[in-house]
């Protein structure tokens, strides 16, 4: 398990980014600004699992572990954005705030991004992209530390 730690954080990292790739470009589904955050967490990860194979392996593993937890713990909260249980960020929930004018709110209406971080695009079984992504994320995070934990200095 901890031999090949870092190369298997760095094809899950791969996988994760190509998988968003495709759902992106061949699934028509275009990210949200939640969903491009999501994947700097596995593009950290990723980096991280790469510079573990060549010294400092625990330290390098278990930081990839915190990447992969941050990026579930932000598919988190964009799932929760589209559940409507916290209120997501006005850049991509379409909110208007502090429009003066009928000029200020035209120029922010039509600034305002197309893709919706409170809409779920796609879901299975009632997880969206964001669920199924926290899922991952988590169990990645567990595999890493674990992984760190039997690494030898």
């Amino acid at each position: 398990m901890t031999r090949n730690a870092p190369i298997f954080i760095v094809v899950a990292s791969a996988a994760m980014l190509i998988a968003a790739l495709l759902m992106q470009y061949v699934g028509g589904l275009p990210p949200c600004a939640l969903c491009h955050w999501q994947r700097y967490a596995y593009i950290a990860s990723g980096v991280l699992g790469f510079a573990a194979l060549f010294g400092a392996r625990r330290v390098l593993i278990a930081l990839a572990g915190v990447a992969f937890l941050v990026g579930a713990g932000i598919a988190v909260y964009h799932a929760g954005v589209e559940w409507k249980i916290f209120a997501g960020p006005t850049s991509c929930t379409g909110t208007v705030i502090g429009a003066q004018t009928l000029d200020e709110l035209r120029r922010q209406l039509t600034a305002a991004p197309v893709i919706r971080c409170d809409e779920a695009p796609w879901t299975l079984f009632g997880i969206s992209i964001a669920g199924y992504n926290a899922l991952i994320g988590a169990a990645l995070s567990v595999y890493a530390f674990a992984a760190a934990w039997k690494t030898k200095a």
